[in-house]
């Protein structure tokens, strides 16, 4: 089983906020049965908080999370979803890399850690959330 994870969990982890070590520790426990990976996107957000490509590589080897870049089918589902949240009269409080992630999630893993914040439930059913 792989298991993508987002943006929010790594921030938390990496910024020392106060719920870093529940999110450490919900990922040691997905860990001894899943692959960690994290997309392109969160890795790209994940970048800015690193002074270098070295730095952020030893971070995320030390969480055990690998890169995994997303596919044409998930960048299209990604688009396609962002369409919908749009159409149904979602305001721009999430842009498309929160739809690419949880495309990604959704077409190239088996679930998300993440800190939902509603839009990932409503437009990917389908996509199991885990959290702390």
């Amino acid at each position: 089983m792989t298991l993508a994870v987002d943006t929010s969990a790594l921030a938390a982890i990496f910024k020392g906020e106060p719920d870093a070590s529940a999110w450490i520790d919900l990922l040691i426990r997905l860990s001894a049965s899943s692959a960690l990976v994290a997309t392109d996107v969160v890795w790209a957000e994940t970048a800015s908080l690193f002074p270098n490509l070295e730095t952020l590589q030893n971070r995320m080897d030390d969480l055990g999370i690998g890169y995994d870049p997303m596919g044409e089918e998930s960048a299209f589902l990604a688009g396609q979803s962002f369409l919908a949240y749009r159409r149904a009269g979602g305001p721009r409080e999430h842009l498309i890399p929160d739809f690419l992630i949880a495309a990604h999630a959704q077409r190239q893993a088996d679930g998300l850690v993440t800190a939902d914040r509603g839009y990932i439930r409503k437009y990917f059913r389908r996509l199991r959330l885990h959290a702390i």
